[in-house]
C-alpha cells in the first residue's frame, strides 16, 4: 500500500502505539519490539520516557519487575527485548560468534587474541558470578596495551563482546551498573533459528511497529495499517523515540528535520541540550526543552519552539503529567 502522507502519519502515531491505546508496559514492549537503553536521564532514561509518552504515569518499578524478576523481558546489547524474541536473539548471538562480518568479525578477533583472558572471565563469573564488572579483578593474561580498535579498556569490553556472542548477560542494575552473569543460567529456554528466518521475523516486528517505512524514497504501508482518525492527545517524544529515530522518516512525515543536539557546542545550537518533539494527535508540533532539577524537586522548561504555521497553544496538561510522573512539580509560570 502507497499511502498518502496524511494516512501515513496516521498510520505511523498508531503503529507506535501514540494514539492513547497503550494498556501496560509488557504489552507495549511486545508492540514496539524493543526499547533503547541510554544513559541520559535529562528528563528520564530513554527506556522509561518512551513508554511514559505511551501510557502517562505508569510505575518505572514493573519494567525493573518485568526484566530481572519476572524475565518477561531480557537485555541485550543496549536493548529491552520481548523474551520471547530470544530464539531470533540467540541468532544473532551465534552470528557474532562466527565473526563473519562487521561488529561480529571484529569481536571474534578481540576473543581470538584474548582466549586465555576470556576462560579467566567466564570462570569468576561460574565461580561467584553474578558480579559487576569491577568486582572481577584483573588477570594477568589481560592485555594491558591500548587496542588498536578498542582503546584501552579491557574488561567492561571483554564483557561486552561476550554477551554479544551470548555467552554472559546482564542480569541485573546496580546504581546503572550492570551486573554480569552466564548467559546459560539467566535466559529462559528457547530455540534458537535459523539466521535468515530469524533476521526476517525481525524484520517484519519492525516493519509492522512503524506502520509505515521510508523505502526508496517512497512512503510504504504495512498491509495491516491502521489509518483511522488519531485522537487530539498531546505528548512529548524521547529523542530516542521510533517515531523519530529515523531523522530521514521524520522529515518525509512531518517535514520535521530533528537533530540532538546535546553534542554540539552550546553557542551553535539551533534549539536546546535535549530537546523533545511534541505530538499533537497525528501531527509533530514543535519542541520542548523540560529539564527535571531533582534538589529542586521540579520540571523546568528551558524554552518551546513551535513548527512554522502552529499556532501556540498551553502545554500545562502533558507538563503536569511528566512532573507528576517525575515525583515533581511544574514550573508554574509555564504555559
Amino acid at each position: 500500500m502507497t499511502p498518502t502522507a496524511e494516512q501515513a502519519r496516521r498510520i505511523a502515531v498508531h503503529a507506535q502505539l501514540l494514539d492513547g491505546r497503550a494498556t501496560g508496559v509488557l504489552d507495549t514492549v511486545r508492540r514496539l519490539g524493543f526499547l533503547q537503553i541510554d544513559p541520559i536521564s535529562t528528563v528520564a532514561p530513554p527506556q522509561q520516557l518512551v513508554l511514559w509518552s505511551r501510557l502517562g504515569r505508569y510505575d518505572p518499578a514493573e519494567l525493573d519487575r518485568l526484566i530481572w524478576d519476572e524475565r518477561k523481558l531480557v537485555e541485550w546489547r543496549a536493548y529491552i527485548w520481548p523474551a520471547e524474541e530470544l530464539p531470533s536473539l540467540r541468532a544473532s548471538m551465534r552470528l557474532y560468534r562466527r565473526g563473519t562480518e562487521g561488529w561480529g568479525r571484529r569481536g571474534k578477533a578481540y576473543v581470538d587474541e584474548n582466549r586465555a583472558f576470556r576462560r579467566y572471565v567466564l570462570r569468576e563469573l561460574e565461580r561467584r558470578g553474578p558480579l559487576l564488572s569491577r568486582e572481577i579483578e584483573d588477570d594477568a593474561s589481560m592485555n594491558r596495551e591500548a587496542h588498536r580498535w578498542w582503546g584501552a579498556r579491557k574488561m567492561g569490553l571483554m564483557l561486552e563482546v561476550l554477551c554479544a556472542r551470548g555467552e554472559v548477560a546482564v542480569v541485573g542494575r546496580q546504581g546503572g551498573q550492570r551486573v554480569w552473569d552466564l548467559a546459560e543460567r539467566w535466559y529462559p529456554d528457547s530455540e534458537t533459528l535459523p539466521i535468515r528466518e530469524a533476521e526476517r521475523r525481525l524484520e517484519e516486528q519492525r516493519f509492522r511497529s512503524l506502520g509505515v517505512r521510508l523505502q526508496r524514497g517512497r512512503l510504504v504501508a504495512h498491509p495491516d495499517a491502521d489509518d483511522s482518525p488519531v485522537p487530539a492527545r498531546v505528548t512529548f517524544l524521547s529523542p530516542f523515540d521510533r517515531l523519530v529515530h529515523d531523522r530521514a522518516r521524520a522529515e518525509a512525515l512531518w517535514g520535521f528535520r530533528y537533530r540532538l543536539e546535546m553534542y554540539v557546542p552550546a553557542a551553535k545550537r539551533e534549539y536546546g541540550y535535549y530537546v523533545l518533539p511534541i505530538l499533537r494527535a497525528d501531527r509533530i508540533v514543535g519542541r520542548i526543552e523540560p529539564v527535571l532539577d531533582r534538589r529542586e524537586g521540579l520540571l523546568r522548561v528551558k524554552g518551546i519552539w513551535w513548527e512554522p504555521g502552529v499556532k501556540p497553544f498551553s502545554l500545562r496538561a502533558p507538563l503536569r503529567d511528566l512532573a507528576g510522573w517525575l515525583g515533581v512539580r511544574p514550573e508554574t509560570q509555564r504555559p
